[in-house]
Formats: structure tokens, C-alpha cells, sequence
């Protein structure tokens, strides 16, 4: 894999710009969520429901009581005086609203059933197996077209401004009157995070505070909400995450088991760990959920689009309703005047779905950027060049200018590098030396450029040392990598002179580190910080300082600075709601501009002629986030991101069976992830010009982006191969070989 050296630069960065806490990665120095081992330690594991839906007619633990080690059952047989944390995407704090163990009813098969603690983890895993239920089953829904899945239209749901039906001209009649029409059905199933770092906690008691140590994004979130289940005050929580490990939306939020551990530790006077097993993941946290996307585009005889149309509908739980934004980037991706989006609910027995990399924008861009292709050849167009005349330099939504946008110049540095001006725009045109078939695809993604309230605190030492403690989160993106470049940068020193605290509610208020506003929120908060550092060191605005000197003049051991940002247009009462525990995002539209972040895809496939089994040798990928501030870390989201891509279209995808409910392929071995063989080069490159009116270093986000439209363009790139539309997600070797072997 290659990365192009980003070019462009406005600023002169630090000669070593690697990853910072590398060596306490590869060297197991980093701690992770579980990776404590206090005196005492209990081990907790879970026992599940299996059924899809109903009630607990008998719960039976003595003989998990009984195994030898067990310290503690806990089921809704006890009393666990435990509140719900509320949804939260619904004002609360949870992974979802419903709080296992409190009652007998079971909305999902996976569903918590006991919490076993014990001495060893053999004992806890045996124990728990040994708990058996009865049941009343109910009737469960766990597919789009099942019977009992109840639709909702998402503004008479949750009439929320931002979460409106989205209407821009008069799309209907203008698609009416298009002399090129496309109308397809794009289905994308329900996807599965499965992080190397499974979800799991370590929890004891301090007297009376409790502390949590876990892998999350949201350490501020499991402060507020624990202390809202547990009837304590906040202050009487802390919290801990040094690094998240694999997060991708997954661990945004106060999680299920958090609460019955703290309700063990305290029982038992003991710490109490519990690591949520790989098939029980599947189960007991969010998802991404199965939509289904209908699309309706117009264009005039010259390839110039007139039309769009944009229906949605998802799956949601029955206790919570997960809002859906899949419109806010189709919208944008081109100067469409005639737009509208339709969003619609489909509840049903599931665990609440949530976010997971590019949530809503993968599968958008997967159904939008498919859709397109087919206009584009329907109109006789190069689907590059039909795309470049069609791009726009404003928000077809709020008609301002948007902040800065250079995707053309992603696409046409993109094609240059990928070699686009020798494809044959036939399809099945074009063979390897094998006798595969060849296929070139193009496809664009957009994602909102989005900031919250953010904390930072910089202390400079008489060693000459800089400790910067921030809102934010590592969960593998480099935050600390950004951060501690920054202010190397701006002072003049050396980058491993600067120590990076993140995910600590001691220090600071830990708002939701997520939606590929991290950096950018965080970077802007130790930006301020500096500024006011500077000014207490007696130091110019620009240009290094001599940290030590300045601080010994002073006559003090320390000098520190605080700063509490907020994004434009957010008031104190925004801020307040943050320190809260709450997510509150500014963007992407804000007075006078959109911010959005933008790239460009160019996929290379080949389709062995008879197994049809799909390779993809090759990716280009061009990405404008403003400025890279961290060049290193940047290039690996975009690899990252690519490789997300391609395991979306080809491989993963959650199975159900109506007859029992849940998801049966709760395994790596039955859900495939992609691994280093289905991976060939992956050239990434960036535009890296500064979007100073977005934000003050002119950094926007880019972990999201990096996987919107890469399936898109595998898809379009499987169809110049084969000549055949394949609109369902994964694209599998039977999808194609029945596609080509069809009469």
C-alpha cells in the first residue's frame, strides 16, 4: 500500500511526524478497556435469551449458583434499583433506552438474561451457561418485509428541524419531464463493528465513587448516565479511557452492562471485570441497521441532472427509534435544484441500532453513487466526466456557498493517478492477461463537517515539557498524534516533549468523540489554549518559544492556560448541555456556509470469468478535509476506510432467520471481514488546503468520509466488468455468477 505525499501545505510541520503512541502500541504498553488486573478482581459473563420476543415465565440460576467459584447471579429476580440512561439519540445517555435485567420481558433474542460473577473466568462462563429459562414467546418481526414491522414516517415520529422530510424545488414534476430517467432499489444489509478490542469493563468501588474503566467515546456519557441509573451524583463518577481501541460508533454511549457491574462491585465490596464475548457482541450492543433505498434521478439530453429523488426506510427497535439522515449528503454531492428526500422507520425486534462508520453515508452513496452510474450511461456519458459537470460550488440545500469544496480537483487528481482516460466505456470491454474481466468504477462521498464544545488544558514546564489534557477520545484515528503536533508546532518543540491526556473525566468534561468531529473540536480548544499559554509565557503570537526559560521567568514550576470552545452559532447553553454529558453538534450548515468534508473514489476490479469470485487489486482515493493534520494517522483513516469499503461490498452482512430472530453469524468465521489478501494497493492522496472560515487550524474530518462511496465504486466498477447492475449489498460470487449465467 502507498500513500502520495500530501502536497499543498501552508505551514511547515515538525520533521518527525510519525504516530506518537506507536511504541506504546506495539509494545503492549497502551492500556486498553480491560487491560487492568486490580487486587481482588471477579470476572463477569452473560446469560442470553433465546427468543425472539416475549416473556420469562421461569428463571432457574441455582445450579449456576452452584458451580464452584460463582460469587453472584444477578437477573431480574433482584432487586438492582437501576434507572433507565435513556437513548441517545433520544436525550439520554445509553446504547439504547431498554435496561436488561430489571423486569421479565425480552425484546430480542440475545437479550441480557443473568449477570454470573465469579472467582475465575472459567467459572463465570461455565455458571452462565448453566442458566435456564422458560418463556412465553411472542410474536417478533426481524426483516424489512416481515410481517409486524411497523413503519413510521420520521417527521410525524420525531418533528425535529433536522430530521425533516427534505424538499428543494419541485422534484417530482421536474423528474417528469426528464428526457433520462434511472429508478432503482438499492438494499443494504445490517453490518456488525467487530472491534480486536471487544467491548468490556472493569468497575469497582471507591468508597463512595465508582470507577469505570473501559474502552469508549463517550466517557462523559457513562459518567452522567451511570450516575442517573445508580441515583448518585456525577461528581461520584469517574471514568477512564485511555485508549478506545476499535470504537467506529460502536462504543458511543453508556452500554447495557455498565450499571449491573457496578451494582456487583458494590455487592461484593470487590472489583468486577466483564469482556462481552464476540458472538454475544452481536446482541448486546448497536448495529448498523438493513435500509433499503429507492432513487429516482433525472437529466436532460446534455448529461446535466435535473432531478432527484431520495426514499429511505430503516430498521429501528421497538423502545427506540434511531433517526435516520441518509439525504443530508445526497443532496449535496451535486447541483441538483430539484431534491427531494423521504425518510421512513421500520421497527421491529432488535436491539437498538446505532452508528457505525459513515452510518447513514455509506449506504446513501452505495444507493445515490450507484444510481448515478446508471444515469451516466443511460445519458452516454463517461461516468467521470458526467459527474465533473455536474458539480456545484453551493449548498443546492441552503443555497449558501459551501466552506470549501474541491472535490473536482479529488476527481480529476484521482483519474490522473488511476490511469482513467484508458478505460473503454463498454462494458465487459476489457481483460487481463488471465482472462479476467476488467472493471474501471468511479464514485464520490461527502460527510458534514461537524464541531462541539470542546476543553483544553495546556501545562508548560520548567523541564521545558507540555502536558495538554483535552475533550476527546483515542479510539485509533490519532488524536493524541494531531494533537501533540499542534503544539509542537506552534511552540517550537519537540513533538515527544508534548504529553497528550484524552478519555479522563478528572480533567476534563469528555463530550462524544465521534462523526469525525474529534480532531477538529479538540484542535480547536488547544489552539485557544495556546494562544492564552503564550500570552501568560510573555511569548509572541507566532514563532517558537523557549519553554523552559519562560517558564523559570515566571518563577514558577508551571504555567497552564485553559480554553472552552464552542462551534459557530453555539450558545452557553450548548456548553452546559455538553458538561451534561449530552451530544451537541454544530453543523453542517451554519450562517453563511455548509461545511462538508469530500473525496473521491477510483476502484479496480477483476471477476474470474468462471467462479465470478471478485478481486479488487487496486484503489485510488483522493481525499479534501482541509488541512492533514497529521499526515501519518490521516493516511491510515483513508486506508482504513478504503479497506471498510470493500468488506461493505463484498463480504459482510448481518443473517437472520425470521423463525428464531437475532443475528446467526455471530462469529468472524461466519462474518466475513476482509484481510490482507482480498487487499491490493491502495493509493491515497489528499488536496490538503486549509478551510480557514470552518475552523480556525482549517482541519475538517475524515475518518467518515474515507468509506462513503468506496462501495459505490466497487459496485460500478462490478458493473463495467459485467455489464450486470448488482443493487444489493454484499455482491457475492453467486450474485454474479447467477447475474452472467442467466438466460
Amino acid at each position: 500500500m502507498s500513500h502520495q505525499p500530501a502536497t499543498g501545505r501552508h505551514d511547515t510541520a515538525p520533521v518527525d511526524t510519525r504516530r506518537v503512541d506507536a511504541r506504546e502500541k506495539v509494545t503492549g504498553a497502551a492500556l486498553y478497556g480491560t487491560d487492568l488486573h486490580p487486587d481482588g478482581l471477579a470476572h463477569a459473563v452473560l446469560a442470553t435469551a433465546t427468543v425472539g420476543r416475549g416473556r420469562i415465565t421461569d428463571l432457574d440460576v441455582a445450579a449456576a449458583a452452584a458451580v464452584p467459584g460463582v460469587l453472584l447471579v444477578l437477573s431480574h429476580l433482584d432487586r438492582l434499583d437501576l434507572r433507565s440512561p435513556g437513548f441517545i439519540m433520544g436525550g439520554g445517555y445509553g446504547v439504547q433506552s431498554l435496561q436488561p435485567l430489571l423486569d421479565d420481558h425480552v425484546a430480542y433474542r440475545g437479550q441480557a438474561i443473568a449477570l454470573v460473577v465469579a472467582e475465575t473466568l472459567t467459572a463465570a462462563t461455565e455458571a452462565a451457561n448453566l442458566v435456564r429459562a422458560r418463556y412465553a414467546p411472542e410474536p417478533f418481526a426481524v426483516t424489512l418485509d416481515a410481517e409486524g414491522v411497523e413503519r413510521i414516517s420520521q417527521p410525524v415520529a420525531v418533528p425535529l428541524p433536522f430530521l425533516a422530510d427534505l424538499d428543494v424545488g419541485d422534484a417530482e414534476a421536474a423528474y417528469a419531464a426528464a428526457p433520462v430517467r434511472v429508478d432503482a432499489v438499492y438494499d443494504q444489509p445490517s453490518q456488525h463493528q467487530n472491534p480486536m478490542e471487544l467491548i468490556g469493563a472493569t468497575v469497582w468501588w471507591r468508597g463512595d465513587t465508582v470507577v469505570v474503566h473501559e474502552g469508549t467515546q463517550n466517557a462523559g456519557a457513562i459518567r452522567h448516565g451511570l450516575a442517573q441509573q445508580l441515583g448518585i451524583d456525577p461528581a461520584n463518577v469517574e471514568v477512564l479511557s485511555p485508549y478506545t481501541g476499535g470504537g467506529f460508533g460502536q462504543k458511543n454511549s453508556l452500554q447495557i452492562h455498565i450499571a449491573p457491574l457496578a451494582v456487583a462491585a458494590r455487592r461484593l465490596g470487590r472489583p468486577v471485570k466483564l469482556v462481552v464475548s464476540r458472538a454475544q457482541l452481536f446482541h448486546h450492543t448497536s448495529f448498523r441497521p438493513a435500509s433499503r433505498h429507492r432513487v429516482r434521478l433525472g437529466a436532460d439530453e446534455h448529461g446535466r441532472m435535473l432531478a432527484a429523488i431520495h426514499e429511505v426506510e430503516h430498521q429501528t427497535s421497538r423502545h427506540d427509534l434511531f433517526p435516520l439522515m441518509y439525504n443530508e449528503i445526497t443532496a449535496r454531492l451535486y447541483g441538483i435544484g430539484d431534491f427531494r428526500g423521504r425518510q421512513t422507520f421500520a421497527r421491529m425486534d432488535t436491539q437498538s441500532p446505532g452508528f457505525m462508520r459513515a452510518p447513514f453515508e455509506h449506504p446513501a452513496a452505495f444507493a445515490f453513487e450507484s444510481a448515478v452510474d446508471e444515469l451516466a450511461y443511460a445519458a452516454g456519458r463517461d461516468p467521470l466526466e458526467f459527474r465533473l459537470a455536474n458539480d456545484t460550488t453551493v449548498d443546492p440545500v441552503s443555497g449558501e456557498p459551501f466552506s470549501s469544496r474541491h472535490l473536482a480537483q479529488c476527481l480529476r487528481r484521482g483519474a490522473k493517478t488511476f490511469g482513467w482516460s484508458a478505460r473503454r466505456q463498454r462494458p465487459a470491454s476489457m481483460r487481463a492477461e488471465d482472462g479476467s474481466l476488467v472493471g474501471w468504477g468511479v464514485a464520490v462521498g461527502a460527510y458534514p463537517a461537524s464541531i462541539v464544545p470542546s476543553t483544553a488544558h495546556v501545562v508548560a514546564g520548567v523541564d521545558g515539557r507540555v502536558r495538554v489534557e483535552v475533550d476527546g477520545h483515542e479510539m485509533g484515528q490519532g488524536i493524541r498524534s494531531a494533537i501533540a503536533l499542534l503544539a509542537a508546532e506552534n511552540l517550537g518543540v519537540d513533538v515527544h516533549a508534548v504529553d497528550v491526556v484524552v478519555g479522563d473525566t478528572r480533567v476534563a468534561t469528555q463530550h462524544l468523540t465521534a462523526g469525525s468531529w474529534g480532531t477538529a473540536s479538540s484542535l480547536g480548544a488547544v489552539h485557544a489554549a495556546l494562544r492564552d499559554l503564550r500570552k501568560q509565557l510573555g511569548a509572541d503570537v507566532n514563532g517558537p518559544v523557549d519553554v523552559a526559560s519562560a517558564v523559570r521567568a515566571t518563577g514558577r514550576d508551571t504555567v497552564d492556560a485553559r480554553a472552552e470552545t464552542l462551534g459557530p452559532g453555539q450558545t452557553e447553553q450548548d456548553g452546559e448541555r455538553a458538561r451534561q454529558g449530552h451530544p451537541v453538534i454544530a453543523g453542517p450548515e451554519f450562517t453563511g456556509y455548509s461545511s462538508f468534508s469530500w473525496i473521491a473514489h477510483f476502484v479496480e476490479v477483476r471477476v474470474e470469468p468462471t467462479t465470478c469470485r471478485i478481486r479488487v487489486p487496486r484503489v485510488v482515493s483522493v481525499a479534501d478535509c482541509g488541512r492533514v493534520a497529521s499526515p501519518v494517522t490521516a493516511a491510515s483513516q483513508v486506508r482504513g476506510g478504503i479497506v471498510w469499503g470493500i468488506g461493505a461490498s463484498l463480504r459482510e452482512a448481518g443473517a437472520v432467520d425470521p423463525r428464531y430472530g437475532g443475528f446467526l453469524n455471530a462469529s468472524l468465521e461466519e462474518y466475513p471481514v476482509p484481510v490482507n489478501a482480498d487487499i491490493g494497493t491502495l493509493d491515497v492522496d489528499f488536496i490538503d488546503e486549509p478551510d480557514l472560515r470552518f475552523h480556525p487550524v482549517g482541519v475538517k474530518g475524515l475518518g467518515e468520509v474515507s468509506m462513503v462511496g468506496v462501495a459505490a465504486a466497487v459496485a460500478n466498477a462490478v458493473y463495467h466488468a459485467t455489464g450486470v447492475r448488482h443493487r444489493r449489498l454484499p455482491i457475492r460470487i453467486e450474485d454474479v455468477l447467477a447475474a452472467t449465467t442467466a438466460p
